[in-house]
Parts: structure tokens; C-alpha cells; sequence
């Protein structure tokens, strides 16, 4: 049993790829369907938590806190996913949210460029140059989403386990690698990789309660281990007009109180510890 992510470009086969190795492997196919299921639970229209994802940060940069909570949003909903093992996904973003989880195998499909202008002049009914020049700012957007939300080019081969450009051997054979590839024990699930992903999930799912909570929000970082969440809440000296030492301790406690009582329904949580640092 394992999870794989698959990443690729627009119009680079790599939905069809994904769709034959979830068919032969039995597993859950996923891609929209994540950004779905998180506009229904956290009630945000569909539109606005597919662009948090797919538009470039100048073309968000008004709702920047905003997009913040709606990729937190997407990204709950597929660790939930996760958790359940066998899951093929190749929606956007996949393979930043599982960064060091030893079950999940990283696939890049790349194909011809001339292949995808084909099919995007075909699809638009527009020329051949117009149809590059929309694949161009198609992965200019990915690029710089994922510069701009982790720091990591989505480009970067060093981040998958396995680059295949479908150009040559197509997808049949492509998704035959893909399969033979995540049997192998490297990418088997152990109990501690499970509970790796578990802990991921539920860090997602409070880092979303404190999101949705009406407080003055400083950034922070939700960490868990075996059930153990820590929550860092990071404030600046003038943070809410006071400084730290201030309101520290009566703001930490109110939202411990406010978070306990809402995370109280997560089954795998065991613990829950705030602290507020200096920034």
C-alpha cells in the first residue's frame, strides 16, 4: 500500500497516466474532487480555492491572507485522503504537502511541448502561437505558485522520485514504471510512516481551526507527533497594539481554550500545547 503524487504540466497527459495506474492498481484516483469536497466542508465557492492554487501570487497578492487559509483548506481535505493509503492524486500542490512521508511516491510526466500546443489550439480553437503562449503563462503560474507558497520550484527534479516524459513511450507504459516503481519497498507504508501521515493530517486540521477562529491572528506553526500537537504561535513586540510580555500569557490560554474545545472531535489528537514566541 502506498500513496502517489503525481505532478505535471497543463495539457501533459498526466491525468490520463494517473487514472490507468489508479485502475490497475485499485486505488483511489484523485484531483478536483479535493478542491470539491474542501469548497462543500469549509463552505468557499469552488472558484476562489481553485485559484489559491492554480494563480500566480501578483494575481492573488489582494487576498493574501485569504489565499493562505484556502490552500490550508485544500490541503486538510487531501491529507485526509492521504490517511486512507492507496491513492493515486494528480492535482496541483500534492507533492509540497508530503514532503518527508516515506510512502508517497513523487512522479513528474513531462511530454512534447509541440504535443500540448496541439491540443490547446485544438481545445481553444486558436492558433498554434496563441495556444504556446497560453501554455507559457499556464507554467509560469505553477512555477511561481510554488516559489512564492514554499519556497521549492515545482521544476526541480530533485523533488520526485522518478521524471518520465511520455513523448516516446506513452502512457501505457508510463503508468507500467509508475506501478512496477511504487511495489518496491522504499515506498512501502509502515506503521511509522503512517503515523507520520496521520500526524501531517492533524496538524492540518488544527492549523485550519485556528484559521477559521476570530482571533487577531499572528503566522504560526502547527506541529504534531503521535497524536502530540504543538501549536507556535509567533507575535512581533507591537503584536495587537501590546507587547508579547503583555498579553502573552491571556492570549495563549484563550487560544488554548478556543482550539481544545473545537479539536476535541479529532480522533488521533492526544495532546494540545500553545506557546507564543518571539518573531
Amino acid at each position: 500500500m502506498a500513496i502517489i503524487s503525481i505532478s505535471r504540466g497543463s495539457y501533459s497527459r498526466g491525468a490520463e497516466v494517473a487514472d490507468k495506474v489508479a485502475s490497475r492498481l485499485g486505488y483511489t484516483c484523485l484531483a478536483r474532487e479535493v478542491v470539491l469536497e474542501a469548497s462543500e466542508e469549509f463552505n468557499i465557492p469552488e472558484l476562489k480555492l481553485t485559484h489559491a492554487i492554480e494563480d500566480p501570487p501578483s494575481v492573488f497578492a489582494r487576498l493574501t491572507r485569504g489565499r493562505a487559509r484556502y490552500v490550508a483548506y485544500i490541503r486538510a481535505a487531501l491529507l485526509k485522503h492521504f490517511c486512507n493509503d492507496n491513492v493515486v492524486y494528480h492535482g496541483l500542490a500534492g507533492h509540497f504537502f508530503v514532503r518527508g512521508i516515506r510512502h508517497v511516491l513523487k512522479v513528474r510526466i513531462l511530454a512534447n511541448l509541440e504535443d500540448r500546443v496541439a491540443v490547446v489550439a485544438s481545445r481553444d480553437g486558436v492558433s498554434e502561437k496563441d495556444a504556446l503562449r497560453l501554455l507559457e503563462k499556464s507554467d509560469k503560474a505553477r512555477r511561481q505558485w510554488g516559489l512564492h507558497l514554499y519556497g521549492i520550484d515545482p521544476e526541480d527534479p530533485s523533488l520526485y522520485d522518478a521524471v518520465i516524459h511520455v513523448g516516446k513511450i506513452g502512457t501505457d507504459s508510463a503508468a507500467d514504471m509508475i506501478c512496477n516503481m511504487v511495489t518496491q519497498e522504499p515506498f512501502r507504508t509502515t506503521a511509522d510512516s503512517q503515523a507520520a501521515m496521520e500526524d501531517l493530517a492533524l496538524a492540518a486540521s488544527v492549523e485550519v481551526m485556528i484559521l477559521d477562529m476570530d482571533i487577531d491572528q499572528p503566522n504560526m506553526e502547527v506541529t504534531a507527533h503521535r497524536g502530540e500537537v504543538l501549536v507556535r504561535l509567533k507575535a512581533t513586540p507591537h503584536f495587537r497594539g501590546g507587547t508579547s510580555a503583555e498579553f502573552g500569557a491571556h492570549y495563549v490560554d484563550d487560544v488554548r481554550r478556543r482550539l481544545h474545545a473545537r479539536a476535541l472531535g479529532l480522533p488521533t489528537m492526544t495532546g494540545l500545547e500553545v506557546e507564543l514566541v518571539e518573531d
